[in-house]
């Protein structure tokens, strides 16, 4: 009889920039960004709820579950602005997708880097559906390790050809001009948000700080832009000054997450929003007029990690790539998990308790 087994695909970090450089970015935000729009529309289909946040006084970290009838997903994540004052990065994250037939594990991967790139196609699919058609010019506010990523989704996916960046942190702003010379887009540094927003037609706030911030105020925005704020994705940790919120139309990913995390946390709960699903099957209007202000409050949500996995799952096994790992015993009767340890015991067992009066011998 042969013994069942369950095999673990796991991806690392240098796995996936692999396959983002087999594929091409553009091509990988493409495809993510795709996958992304068809998993919203099929919305009623997947089993929601708002993430399961652990705070600190320092960060957060968070659980993020999601199925369907066939597949189940979750992203551990943390967010720890502090962090890169001691080298780590302020999101960490990493990724399950299993059977739910079985409940066997089939996918274990990285999620940092995935993380960035879901964000940015996030961001892209969002603004297909919200922004003026002929946006040309974005305005990035906040030029930190996802910034790139947003840039570059709206350059390659929604035809951006200029961005003017803003960050308190010069040397951030620096670092993104350097990583995006080889691109086509024209980058234009400013010196404060007020300056990179003037004239913009999409504006991308993800600041870091976790704190009630002010990023963007009424007094800068100009009729018809679209706001995409990122950064505003914790309680306690907004962008948006409430009078942004009340001059435009606002979208959500998950109402019930984003009234609590987003820069909607400022506003009362009957303030009206619209989940952005419905959009993108048509059964709601996105923007209205061409000098209507749109404002996407993405503070992320498992149904892109979800999507995300799905695509590393499939492009792994296109390209080859990954390695299987032993996270699941394989039991040739599944009632005996004690047979895994059984051949230790066959010498007999001594077992000291340091520091306890117990010994226990064969």
């Amino acid at each position: 009889m042969t013994t069942p087994t369950v095999s673990t695909q796991f991806l690392s970090v240098q796995d996936v920039a692999a396959i983002v450089g087999r594929v091409g970015v553009d091509q990988f935000l493409a495809r993510l960004a795709q996958r992304i729009d068809a998993d919203y529309q099929r919305w009623e289909a997947f089993d929601k709820v708002a993430r399961v946040a652990a705070h600190s006084a320092e960060g957060v970290i968070e659980l993020m579950p999601i199925a369907d009838d066939t597949t189940y997903t979750f992203k551990y994540v943390n967010g720890h602005p502090k962090n890169t004052k001691d080298g780590l990065p302020t999101v960490m994250a990493f990724g399950v997708l299993a059977d739910v037939d079985t409940g066997a594990p089939e996918l274990l991967t990285e999620l940092t880097l995935t993380t960035a790139l879901r964000t940015a196609a996030m961001s892209a699919v969002a603004a297909r559906a919200l922004a003026r058609p002929e946006s040309k010019v974005m305005a990035l506010i906040g030029n930190g390790a996802q910034s790139e990523f947003q840039a570059l989704a709206f350059h390659y996916l929604n035809g951006i050809e200029e961005i003017r960046l803003y960050d308190i942190d010069h040397a951030a702003t620096q670092k993104l001009v350097s990583n995006l010379a080889h691109t086509r887009l024209r980058l234009v540094v400013c010196s404060s948000a007020r300056e990179a927003v003037r004239g913009a037609d999409i504006v991308t706030t993800v600041t870091a700080d976790k704190t009630n911030a002010v990023i963007l105020s009424a007094d800068m925005i100009e009729p018809g832009m679209h706001i995409n704020g990122v950064g505003g994705d914790c309680p306690g940790k907004t962008e948006i000054h409430p009078d942004v919120l009340r001059a435009s139309n606002v979208f959500v990913q998950y109402e019930p997450q984003t009234r609590i995390e987003g820069d909607l946390q400022h506003m009362p709960a009957d303030f009206a929003v619209t989940e952005l699903w419905r959009v993108l099957r048509k059964e709601a209007q996105g923007r209205t007029s061409e000098k209507e202000i749109t404002f996407f409050d993405s503070v992320g949500f498992a149904l892109e990690d979800y999507s995300a996995l799905c695509c590393l799952r499939d492009l792994a096994a296109e390209l080859g790539l990954g390695q299987t790992v032993s996270l699941i015993p394989n039991l040739a009767n599944p009632k005996d998990l004690f047979s895994l340890i059984r051949p230790q015991q066959a010498a007999g067992l001594r077992v000291v308790g340091a520091g306890a009066d117990f010994a226990l011998a064969a």
